[in-house]
């Protein structure tokens, strides 16, 4: 299947260069201490974060700084076919692990000893890029519940159509359909790289290209979340009245 038409245009109607249009919500929620929604395109992502609390005790665990506890699940309703185990299966395992490592990149870590923060993720409809849309939505949960971050970590993918060109944020029909997936989560501003997974292995002649599609989708999902989070604490200052607080 022909991922790229001659116009330079996607399956989807976008350019190779551009993102799926990204809608953000913080504050879905009210029992958790953070909590955010994120629409990517189809891939439809609810977060909440409980936290910082005192740490359960577990042999081994590393007092000093926080722990950083993850469940990813989807909804049995997420995908075409209805999920027999939303949560616990290889794959949501596998999620979770990948989230905590990007998120604990981003987490000032030292300033909650003996503490735990809780981070939930539930993919409501799956369309590509579920880690991503995971990723984006818990650093938003993480700002809403007030936890300290070195810097916005963000993820997108990157694919490769016709053979060598390279696209960014890539749906479940150009995933399932096209080449090898990159998958990278960064932090956008001291451009680091906090998590990085190929699906199938790039040509290196690609992979540097790949790459940095990738991660100039991170910085655009970045100025996507800075905005949301400016939005969101304009919002609850007008609420407070923190504009009536005079000098």
């Amino acid at each position: 299947m022909e991922l790229l038409s001659d116009q330079g245009l996607r399956l989807d109607g976008r350019r190779a260069n551009e993102l799926r249009q990204i809608q953000c919500k913080m504050g879905v929620f009210s029992q958790p201490d953070g909590s955010a929604y994120v629409e990517q395109g189809n891939t439809k992502v609810l977060a909440a974060v409980y936290g910082p609390h005192q740490a359960s005790s577990k042999k081994g665990a590393n007092f000093d700084e926080v722990i950083v506890n993850c469940q990813y699940s989807m909804a049995t309703f997420s995908t075409g076919e209805r999920k027999k185990r939303p949560r616990g299966d290889r794959k949501s395992q596998e999620m979770t692990i990948h989230l905590k490592q990007a998120l604990s990149a981003s987490i000032k870590t030292e300033l909650y000893p003996r503490s735990q923060i809780d981070v939930f993720i539930e993919v409501l409809q799956a369309d590509g890029g579920n880690y991503c849309a995971s990723v984006n939505a818990a650093t938003l949960a993480l700002i809403d519940a007030g936890i300290c971050l070195k810097e916005y970590v963000c993820a997108c993918t990157a694919s490769l159509a016709n053979g060598n060109v390279p696209l960014m944020d890539v749906s479940h029909l150009e995933e399932t359909s096209g080449g090898p997936t990159l998958t990278v989560a960064s932090l956008p501003s001291s451009g680091k790289i906090a998590f990085m997974e190929m699906s199938q292995r790039f040509h290196l002649d690609h992979l540097p290209k790949v790459l940095e599609t990738a991660l100039r989708g991170c910085r655009e999902v970045q100025n996507v979340i800075d905005r949301t989070v400016r939005e969101h604490v304009t919002h609850l200052g007008q609420a407070g009245g923190w504009g009536n607080v005079h000098k």
